[in-house]
């Protein structure tokens, strides 16, 4: 039977205490994943039961909800790991009949070569893979899982099925891929036409007490492109949350580079995501606590209450992110 949709009369757009809207939703749909990456799930051993996760119709009800009040013009699905969950394709379809501009998710490409023509069929237009080297051995020591070969074929597949781009996501941990990996990796997506991602560590869950051991500022990576022969030309910004460069590679080629920088530089003053974890908590800030949980109101297809949830946890929605989160990463897709 179909979802009945929200009213057509749902309210003013959704803005917080500091008159920031609400454009860009990231659901996590899972907690687990398929990987082990330290600065993700540190601590965490398996994979958990998860019944209290949203599904399809609820999904649904809350972007068609949001895309009514105004404003929501981007909807990426995030995890854990997405893919692992066998209603993705679902949940895109979900998604995109909800009248959304553009669907995307946030995947670590292990089974993309096997899932990437039923999302594209699904109506997913983007998405971006997590890349953080191109050495073998140091992707199984940060990810727990020797699949450095499965995920390059996965963004191959994605490659040539998706009417939109792939992009790559790069996690710098000092020690582990923050020298040589970073001219590679941007040698990799200019090769590619791929756009490349360097984004700063966050200190969040278990990992805060050592996160200043790990930290590596987006000045520290622009430094060592720099010394290894990269031109950094800073391109206009954009509403994309990070930093772009055109980047000239020693010996040939050009990458579009972009550094996100939560930590050094923050991009609070912007911010107009919402993120919802796959059990219905409602962040609006990616460091702070949950303000409050959407998943009854969702199952009962209250708009009403759903509407005072939200506003609930725009209202004390802070104009910066806290120091440290509480959340482990693996719960929120970042």
């Amino acid at each position: 039977m179909p979802e009945a949709p929200p009213s057509a009369d749902a309210g003013p757009a959704l803005r917080d205490s500091s008159g920031r809207g609400v454009h860009y939703l990231r659901i996590s749909v899972t907690g687990n994943c398929s990987m082990r990456c330290g600065y993700c799930r540190p601590g965490v051993d398996a994979n958990q039961p998860e019944p209290g996760r949203l599904n399809a119709g609820e999904i649904r009800f809350l972007v068609d909800h949001l895309h009514r009040r105004g404003g929501l013009r981007k909807v990426r699905l995030t995890g854990g790991e997405p893919t692992t969950r066998r209603d993705l394709p679902e949940l895109v379809r979900a998604v995109r009949d909800a009248g959304v501009e553009e669907v995307a998710i946030t995947t670590n490409g292990l089974t993309l070569e096997r899932d990437a023509a039923r999302l594209a069929a699904a109506g997913l237009f983007r998405l971006n893979v997590s890349l953080d080297t191109l050495d073998a051995g140091r992707f199984a020591t940060l990810t727990g899982v020797d699949g450095l070969a499965r995920v390059l074929r996965g963004i191959e597949a994605a490659r040539a099925e998706l009417p939109g781009p792939v992009k790559l996501n790069a996690v710098v941990i000092a020690g582990h891929n923050d020298g040589d990996d970073l001219l590679g990796l941007a040698r990799y997506a200019a090769e590619r036409g791929l756009a490349l991602r360097f984004i700063e560590l966050m200190p969040m869950g278990p990992l805060a007490g050592a996160w200043a051991g790990r930290y590596v500022p987006a000045a520290a990576m622009k430094a060592t492109l720099r010394a290894a022969g990269v031109g950094l030309e800073a391109l206009p910004e954009t509403a994309d949350a990070a930093r772009r460069f055109r980047a000239e590679l020693p010996g040939g080629g050009v990458a579009d580079l972009g550094f996100i920088t939560p930590m050094s530089c923050n991009f609070c003053s912007a911010c107009d995501r919402l993120r919802v974890s796959a059990d219905g908590d409602l962040h609006p800030c990616l460091m702070d606590a949950p303000r409050g949980n959407a998943a009854e109101a969702l199952r009962r297809r209250d708009a009403d209450g759903l509407d005072r949830l939200l506003e609930a946890a725009f209202a004390i929605k802070a104009a910066e992110h806290p120091e440290a989160g509480p959340a482990v990463m693996t719960r929120m897709g970042g």
